[in-house]
């Protein structure tokens, strides 16, 4: 329980007591989902209400970001900077990780809220497609956790200490009661590749481009993740 507790504390900004110890957390990394679960209906119970779907999805993002504290988002603005610098791996590496944010980053921010609005909006159902995307999101952050390699001491790496290369095959496993949500199967099946293909992707991309993942890339996998899937499950 006090895994869990850490957890929460650590992707949202919930009023959830006295700080837990964070070792505790990041012995489970793999519980990542289930903060997922968490967010997506905190989000989904005020989306619920709302019979306007442009509406519904905006309030659904809103949700989501503020929830989570834009803490992820943060990490997707970075990786938006990292990703359009210029230069060598250490130009790249500087803009990724400054405090700045520039014209990457907000690129970045643009699109991936831009995709992800569209495919709320979009959904049949915005509600199941908040927790999927939500959950989905959170297995991206397991995954990197657990096989990307740090290029420099920090959260990420400290968390990357205490994971286990078995650790993204029980966060999958968390991600199985999601069946259970009305939503076709090969629209299901579809996300599951896709949460998959992310992280993949970015841990190529983070590899060549910054020689390793940071806190910023695994943060933007989140926001990525989600959208991606949501998209995906509707185009399907």
């Amino acid at each position: 329980m006090k895994s869990l507790l850490a957890l929460l504390q650590f992707t949202t900004i919930l009023p959830l007591g006295k700080p837990q110890d964070f070792e505790g957390f990041a012995r489970h990394s793999y519980l990542y989902p289930l903060a997922g679960y968490l967010i997506g209906i905190l989000v989904a119970l005020p989306v619920y209400f709302i019979t306007d779907s442009t509406i519904a999805a905006a309030v659904a993002i809103a949700g989501v970001i503020l929830v989570s504290g834009a803490n992820h988002f943060d990490g997707l603005l970075d990786f938006g900077d990292g990703l359009m610098a210029h230069g060598d791996r250490e130009k790249r590496i500087r803009a990724l990780t400054d405090r700045q944010v520039g014209a990457g980053g907000v690129a970045m921010g643009l699109v991936i809220t831009l995709l992800l609005f569209a495919g709320l909006q979009a959904s049949p159902s915005i509600i199941a497609a908040v927790i999927i995307g939500e959950v989905c999101a959170k297995f991206s952050m397991a995954f990197l956790t657990a096989y990307g390699t740090p290029f420099r001491e920090g959260i990420h790496s400290y968390l990357h200490t205490y994971t286990r290369q078995y650790f993204p095959f029980v966060s999958l496993a968390l991600c199985i009661p999601l069946i259970f949500l009305p939503v076709k199967p090969f629209a299901l099946a579809t996300a599951g590749v896709v949460m998959i293909l992310c992280p993949l992707v970015l841990l190529g991309i983070s590899n060549h481009l910054f020689g390793g993942v940071n806190g910023d890339v695994v943060g933007a996998s989140n926001e990525i993740t989600r959208a991606l899937v949501i998209v995906a499950m509707v185009l399907v």
